[in-house]
């Protein structure tokens, strides 16, 4: 087994001159400021009060799962010998939160729309999402369900 280390710099941008010393006198956003790449401006989840035009962190869960799972298939299907022309996912993810304000992911459903050449074997296209479980790092990480309904559209 080999480790491989990810790292992230995380900068809280919601200080309006007191910090925390009051539960409303912060705002709860932040960069994603990694060394290299785009910044990438977050706020918390618009039903804690965030804002709703920046990602949130179950945004990027979700969208890390689905990105995960389409690289995965991708490479298996160019294995496969199955050619693929375009790719687009809209997953969902269900939360729920209880009482005490705890919430957590209960499952999530990729749902890639896929477009293949004619003549492809749509069966054997289809299969391969099961594989894709056995590799994906994020879906082997998350600790809820995860299951994929892909469709597709044979043409260009």
């Amino acid at each position: 087994m080999a480790e491989h280390d990810y790292t992230a710099r995380v900068v809280w941008t919601g200080n309006r001159g007191e910090g925390t010393a009051h539960y409303r006198g912060y705002d709860r956003t932040w960069n994603v400021e990694t060394p290299g790449k785009p910044v990438i401006r977050c706020s918390n989840d618009p039903l804690l009060g965030g804002d709703p035009g920046l990602h949130n962190p179950e945004d990027m869960l979700i969208a890390a799962l689905a990105a995960c799972h389409m690289l995965w298939f991708l490479h298996l299907a160019s294995d496969a010998g199955i050619a693929v022309t375009a790719y687009q996912d809209d997953p969902l993810a269900v939360g729920e939160t209880d009482s005490s304000g705890a919430s957590r992911f209960l499952r999530a459903t990729l749902r890639p729309r896929i477009t293949v050449p004619a003549g492809t074997d749509l069966n054997k296209a289809d299969a391969l999402h099961g594989r894709v479980h056995d590799y994906c790092f994020i879906a082997r990480s998350v600790n809820f369900p995860v299951d994929c309904k892909a469709r597709y559209r044979v043409g260009a």
